[in-house]
């Protein structure tokens, strides 16, 4: 991840004074190759890790996961639901499992030769388990080919410092893979009203729930392509209602060589699911909780499946009345997380969390990129124990050339002094924003759908410069604008309302278009991502001084149709003429390749009608370097 190593404050009794103790990191699994066993659509993964004893105060412990292409074998292709469990003794020292998170694993075969994604989830609530000697177990599943797969490293950020409440105990609650829709047997029936006796010293509790749909009864949809609601219900009152969807097409791992942009049943493809946590007061000594689902009925009842892990935590009333924590730096930040929202030049954005019992009110927020002047912000809201609120800082972003950092630091929560330091500071690590010439033009390309897309550039005011909106955008056609801007910051955003992009291998009757930045001689000065879901930015200076890099590549490649019978075309366009080389794979075994010598501005025609039916990867290479992949689908 993007941000530098932090360094917390841990308050010792010895000598009377502050010192500093340095968060750890714990690693489980360290680039374990994954693959599927078709045979039985599940194979585990175990490694042992080592964690603080019971004997040190541990603030938070951040899981993170990465994917990577394998180093000895051709990357996985399937959204397949992963689970990361861990094996370890309760109080008393029986052994305990427990689902810490849940993966979601992307269409990987879009995805080329070293690439990587790193995702994180917060598994404070696990704390007390993960001491001493754990094992670690990634549940993969799935029945593709073992000749594929994924290099798996999942590893454990510690912090030290004061829990932000004291653990009492937890509950196992409903789990399972429940039919969903079947009369004869309702989810219901599984998913029976609990008792849950409270603990002398507890003060609240705190429901946490993995739930991920799945299957495709027709024509509902249900589980993984239909939105239906889930209730929470506590001693008979409604606590949480939640309708289980989730967008798709703005995910930041994109484009995928799959399904990616559909939405899906509080999941998406290339995802650690974030679990669903509800926080409520205990007053009695004993409550009721009871979880619904919505009314439903298949037409296919062996289809819709309901994936479902909970756990309620017990704990003491919170340690601080006043705290508060930076989760987040969104904005600016390089971290691949964040690429929907970068690179920017204005209007900072982060993340914060209240932990102190009290409501947070009012935070002052410093922050400045290294060199430059510190700034502050006044926060002012009312955001409740444990609940987190995105704000938007009304700046600009400073920065040099190169590699920056920026840190936020955020002090007196409720006009109060923070009652624990150690997480008020952050720091991102971002890169300057690019220099482009004052004199533009923008290429644009519409698709068969135009109706569907915006174009804005504005500036640092947000005052639009340039605009091309969906009523006076026609089909397949190229726009050319030739722009002449004044010397300074620029942000460009491209929406599409169906989040379909410009070009979806699925969708062949939408035709393909594209997006490009131009000097005025039309050298390419940025190239966009044709499939991008349902967004763009960009965020640019212009200087009169800057010149055209024309040693460097700059190019776009799109292939379409992506669904064939007979043939397709591969279409570039590029500053200098290359050597253009696509080799054709199935399931990661070659099949074939062709070579195309001195391709710039070109359509090249490729005949496919002699390919079995199924899904390809056409990885590209220009003048020996392989760019991208893309797949297509022989029907």
């Amino acid at each position: 991840m993007k941000y530098t190593p932090l360094v917390i404050l841990f308050l010792l009794v010895a000598c009377g004074k502050p010192q500093i103790k340095e968060s750890i990191h714990v690693i489980a699994h360290d680039k374990t190759t994954i693959i599927t066993n078709p045979k039985k659509g599940v194979n585990t993964f175990t490694e042992w890790a080592t964690f603080p004893s019971k004997a040190e105060d541990i603030r938070k412990i951040t899981m993170y996961l990465t994917l990577a292409y394998p180093e000895h074998m051709k990357i996985a292709h399937w959204d397949y639901m992963d689970r990361v469990k861990i094996i370890c003794r309760d109080e008393n020292n029986n052994e305990k499992e427990f689902e810490i998170g849940r993966m979601l694993t992307p269409y990987g075969s879009s995805f080329k030769e070293g690439w990587n994604y790193t995702w994180k989830t917060d598994v404070t609530d696990f704390a007390p388990f993960l001491r001493d000697s754990v094992q670690v177990a990634y549940v993969h599943s799935g029945y593709e080919s073992p000749e594929t797969g994924w290099d798996l490293t999942i590893g454990f950020k510690v912090d030290f410092g004061p829990a932000v409440a004291d653990f009492v105990s937890v509950t196992d609650m409903w789990e399972g893979n429940f039919q969903y829709g079947n009369p004869e047997d309702d989810i219901e029936n599984y998913l029976k009203p609990i008792t849950i006796t409270k603990q002398n010293e507890a003060d609240f509790g705190r429901f946490r729930i993995q739930h991920t749909g799945h299957g495709m009864d027709r024509p509902s949809g249900c589980s993984e392509f239909c939105s239906r609601w889930r209730e929470l219900t506590f001693d008979g009152n409604t606590i949480d209602k939640l309708d289980l969807w989730k967008e798709c097409s703005d995910n930041p791992l994109y484009p995928q060589g799959g399904t990616w942009i559909y939405d899906r049943a509080d999941w998406c493809p290339g995802d650690l699911q974030l679990p669903d946590i509800i926080n409520t007061p205990l007053t009695k000594s004993s409550h009721v909780l009871d979880l619904n689902m919505m009314p439903f009925t298949a037409n296919n009842i062996d289809q819709p499946k309901e994936q479902i892990t909970s756990y309620f935590f017990q704990y003491k009333t919170p340690n601080h009345t006043n705290d508060v924590e930076i989760e987040e730096i969104i904005a600016p930040n390089s971290d691949k997380a964040f690429n929907r929202e970068n690179p920017k030049s204005f209007h900072p954005k982060i993340k914060i969390r209240n932990l102190g019992k009290a409501p947070l009110t009012s935070v002052t927020i410093t922050y400045n990129t290294e060199g430059f002047d510190e700034k502050s912000f006044e926060w002012v809201g009312n955001l409740p124990f444990y609940e987190s609120t995105v704000i938007t800082i009304p700046d600009n972003i400073e920065y040099k050339s190169g590699v920056n950092h920026f840190t936020v630091t955020l002090t007196h929560p409720n006009s109060k002094k923070d009652e624990w330091i150690g997480d008020n500071t952050l720091t991102s690590e971002f890169d300057d924003i690019p220099t482009l010439p004052t004199n533009l033009v923008v290429d644009f390309l519409t698709n068969n759908n135009p109706g569907e897309n915006h174009l804005t550039i504005v500036d640092s005011n947000n005052k639009i410069v340039f605009e091309k909106t969906p009523n006076h955008l026609e089909v397949a056609t190229q726009y050319f604008d030739t722009l002449n801007l004044a010397e300074g910051k620029y942000s460009l955003k491209l929406t599409d309302t169906v989040g379909d992009g410009l070009e979806f291998w699925y969708n062949r009757k939408a035709g393909f278009g594209r997006l490009q930045l131009k000097d005025i001689n039309h050298n390419i000065l940025h190239a966009f991502e044709n499939d991008f879901g349902n967004e763009q930015n960009y965020t640019f200076r212009v200087s009169k001084s800057a010149k055209t890099d024309l040693n460097t590549p700059k190019y776009s490649v799109t292939i379409h149709p992506r669904m064939t019978r007979d043939s397709l075309s591969v279409y570039t366009t590029a500053n200098n003429a290359f050597k253009l080389k696509v080799r054709l794979t199935k399931d990661g075994v070659f099949i074939e390749e062709h070579t195309f010598e001195n391709v710039k501005n070109s359509q090249t025609p490729l005949d496919v009608s002699h390919l079995e039916e199924g899904r390809y990867v056409m990885e590209i290479h220009m003048d020996g370097k392989h760019i991208m992949n893309r797949r297509f689908n022989k029907i």
